[in-house]
């Protein structure tokens, strides 16, 4: 949002605001403050004359860069000045002539001379060859530093040219808002558990970057959960219809899928692993940096390693499998692929859904009328969805282009605040004016104040003002902040909260021989979190990196803490459990396994320990004569699980077994 007070004249006025962002989404530009002028037409276009100006960090270094280039070149004509002396003493170092002889003692002098000035020459030039590395290496650390802050030569500004009518001459407060690419947040918790059964201490950290080529200085920031890049399109449902086709030609349309992950540009490594539905690894699988030729594969256990250094997507992609694209939003990123099964459902999108305008603001003011006398809301024209211009009169003296004061829970705010405001969330609205505005809130109150209390009066712990919306909530962040267009990060604590939560060991040993330490938190629906990379901090040291992801149907959130080596599992396959043997054509494999669990800590710990029995997917494969114990068997998906309780130093062993049988001359997928 930008605001300026306008003059304009009788008729027809041009008014160009230059110097803009050349990332402006011209379709979302908005004019406000007008009263009875109008506008005739609103341009927003690339002017490549006009070149932004750099941070006065870009403009140091780029000063620091030609001093390092005009330096090297003096140097550079020093080393070339002692070579020609050098090349003059090497071509005049004949002695005499053909006639004249040269004494010994001359012929020890000139020899002594010429020795004692090419070694200092050659000295000199080895010398001014060091300084001429040095400025090198500060040479490529300046640029190293310019690549950092994605400095490009030029930058292009962008231009809206207005052309508005008005009937008389009139200064007005212009307000133009307009939403620009480049600029974005994401969520970072830090997630600290001092013990086992304490609740957990979650702090929800904003960090906020920018690359518009327009330094943000002393701005309000107001930080949404929404996402205008979310495809908003809602999907229209038909009838499925099932024919033959050819299985070599026919191609699957995959369902949207809602990842709402955020791209994260400090992300320049990527590690995890990528499984298929049964939670087997992968190996082999390719991924790739969308649009580019930057990518890796798998290995056995189907682990992965990519360095990111462009691009801000994952191509997941494997033989037989549907291929997954995913935002880079998290230094581990592990991926479950999905079998390309040819006759799964389609999906069809429904096309030409009408936009409606955004009414809050218009509601807004709605609510204003019939509060005080001599009330003017002005409406702009023109455009669908423009802001209002509001004046409050009770002193002739005071001039209408002046904006009234907006208080919101307290707290100074702005009239472009004010109609983001859901009117649902309006608890009420009182109005001031005259000598009470002025003697409550001074001078900036002299030309009336509008006091607007919400539902939600509500602040974070951190002191932010939470604004809930049908679709988002929005965090209004006090004070100004300074944001430079070079992409560095800067940190907003939102929140900091308490969870109670209850913790749990997890151990799946035909995946992985770790045991898991794990947090559910209940009612997390109320924290307003948003998928985000978390640090855990586990008895007072980091334990490493997590993920949280709060877009579970679960009625429970679960958050992994890391691995506790003091809890160990091992998984081990009973040899000659049973005879291999054959029966005609029908081959019989038998296998069995002990899982054993050993608590090492302290104190008790209540343990998941999780298997698997295989399920056939083929008539011919039979998998009979189970043996699972103790164990919560569910026949669907064949999956196992014992609740433990361990003592200190207690060691529990459970056994599983199970028998194969299928076609001999056909192998199975085990």
């Amino acid at each position: 949002t930008r605001e300026a007070t306008t003059q304009l004249s009788t008729g027809l006025n041009t008014i160009v605001i230059d110097k803009l962002s050349p990332d402006i989404d011209e379709n979302s530009i908005q004019i406000s403050g007008l009263g009875d002028a109008t506008i005739q037409s609103i341009n927003y276009g690339i002017n490549y004359l006009t070149k932004l100006k750099y941070t006065k960090k870009v403009d140091s270094l780029k000063a620091r860069l030609e001093t390092i280039d005009q330096t090297k070149h003096r140097i550079q004509n020093t080393i070339k000045g002692l070579q020609k002396e050098e090349d003059i003493l090497n071509k005049n170092e004949r002695l005499g002539s053909d006639t004249q002889e040269i004494s010994l003692e001359k012929v020890k002098e000139l020899a002594a001379f010429y020795r004692k000035r090419i070694t200092a020459l050659q000295n000199e030039v080895f010398e001014e060859e060091l300084k001429i590395k040095t400025l090198k290496k500060e040479e490529n650390d300046v640029r190293r530093q310019l690549q950092e802050y994605n400095v490009t030569e030029e930058i292009q500004t962008g231009e809206i040219t207005l052309k508005i009518n008005s009937t008389l001459p009139k200064t007005i407060p212009l307000s133009i808002t307009y939403k620009v690419s480049k600029a974005a947040w994401f969520p970072i918790y830090d997630i600290s558990a001092s013990k086992v059964n304490q609740p957990l201490e979650i702090r929800y950290k904003a960090h906020v970057f920018q690359n518009t080529g327009v330094a943000w200085d002393k701005v309000q920031l107001q930080l949404s959960t929404d996402d205008p890049n979310t495809n908003n399109t809602k999907p229209n449902l038909g009838s499925q219809y099932l024919n033959f086709i050819n299985p070599y030609t026919y191609k699957r349309r995959d369902k949207a899928t809602s990842y709402n992950y955020k791209y994260n540009p400090t992300i320049k490594k990527v590690t995890g692993i990528v499984l298929d539905n049964a939670g087997l690894p992968l190996p082999g699988a390719s991924i790739v940096v969308s649009g580019t030729a930057t990518g890796v594969q798998t290995d056995y256990n189907g682990r992965y390693n990519l360095e990111v250094q462009e691009g801000q997507e994952l191509d997941i992609s494997y033989v037989g499998y549907t291929t997954k694209t995913i935002p880079i939003h998290a230094s581990t990123i592990n991926v479950e692929l999905d079998v390309d099964d040819t006759l799964e459902e389609v999906v069809i999108t429904a096309q030409g859904i009408k936009r409606e305008a955004y009414a809050n603001g218009y509601a807004t003011n709605e609510a204003l009328k019939g509060k005080v006398s001599g009330l003017e809301i002005n409406q702009s024209s023109g455009v669908v969805g423009s802001g209002s211009n509001i004046v409050i009169r009770g002193n002739s003296s005071i001039p209408k282009s002046k904006n009234v004061l907006y208080i919101i829970d307290g707290n100074p705010s702005t009239a472009s605040y004010a109609e983001f405001i859901s009117p649902d969330m309006i608890t009420s609205i009182n109005v001031l004016k005259g000598l009470e505005a002025a003697t409550l809130y001074g001078t900036e109150g002299r030309n009336g104040v509008v006091i607007i209390t919400t539902k939600n009066a509500n602040k974070t712990a951190e002191g932010l003002l939470i604004d809930e919306s049908l679709t988002s909530v929005r965090f209004q962040l006090e004070g100004t902040h300074t944001l430079l267009p070079d992409n560095d990060i800067t940190v907003i604590k939102i929140d900091n909260f308490n969870v109670p939560a209850t913790f749990e060991y997890l151990a799946v040993p035909v995946l992985n021989e770790n045991t898991f330490l794990t947090a559910k938190i209940g009612q997390w629906e109320k924290y307003s979190l948003l998928p985000g990379e978390a640090n855990i901090y586990f008895e007072g040291g980091y334990a490493g990196k997590t993920y949280i992801n709060p877009l579970t149907i679960q009625e429970e959130l679960t958050i992994s803490l890391g691995v506790d080596p003091n809890v160990t599992v091992k998984r081990k396959e009973i040899d000659d459990f049973k005879s291999k043997s054959f029966i005609g054509n029908t081959r019989i494999l038998n296998k069995a396994y002990t899982i054993t669990v050993k608590n090492n800590k302290n104190t008790t710990v209540a343990i998941k320990l999780m298997d698997r029995i295989p399920i056939s997917q083929n008539k011919e494969i039979k998998v009979t004569d189970l043996v699972t114990g103790d164990a919560i068997f569910k026949k669907v998906t064949g999956l196992l699980s014992w609740e433990l309780k361990l003592d200190s130093k207690e060691s529990i062993s459970k056994e599983m077994s199970y028998e194969l049988r299928f076609p001999k001359h056909k192998s199975i997928s085990l």
